[in-house]
């Protein structure tokens, strides 16, 4: 949109600056007037384009540095959101971890529980048979 706005600007400058300059032509070429006179004019207008033409343009950057003032702002707090989501997401996956990690003790564990269990088992089991051989 910024780059919209600056293109508006330059063709009304550009268009400004033509027609003050085609009308000027045309005040001059038709008035019945001597040549000291008419160059008299001239230098008039012209400095009178160019003080018109010096306010455009400072009109025009000091909206350009407006815009790009609020850009570089949006910029830098979607930047601050962006910096906040993801720290949000660290804190997310370190509770997540932290959980899987406690799971994977917790299953350790009991596997290691039950194959202790399991073993004692068998030895109860193979001693009566020992006893009968």
């Amino acid at each position: 949109m910024a780059k919209n706005n600056g293109g508006e600007a330059g063709a009304f400058l550009i268009g400004f600056l033509v027609g003050g300059l085609v009308g000027a032509a045309a005040a001059l070429l038709l008035a019945p007037q001597s040549g000291e006179e008419t160059r008299a004019q001239i230098r008039t207008k012209a400095v009178e384009l160019k003080g018109q033409a010096e306010e455009e343009i400072t009109r025009v950057r000091e909206k350009a540095e407006q815009t790009l003032e609020e850009a570089r702002a949006k910029a830098e707090a979607v930047a601050a959101d962006l910096r906040r989501r993801a720290e949000e997401l660290q804190a997310q996956g370190r509770v997540l971890l932290e959980e899987g990690r406690r799971q994977l003790v917790e299953a350790v564990e009991e596997t290691k529980k039950a194959a202790e269990q399991a073993k004692g088992a068998t030895k109860e089991e193979a001693a009566p048979e020992a006893a009968e051989a």
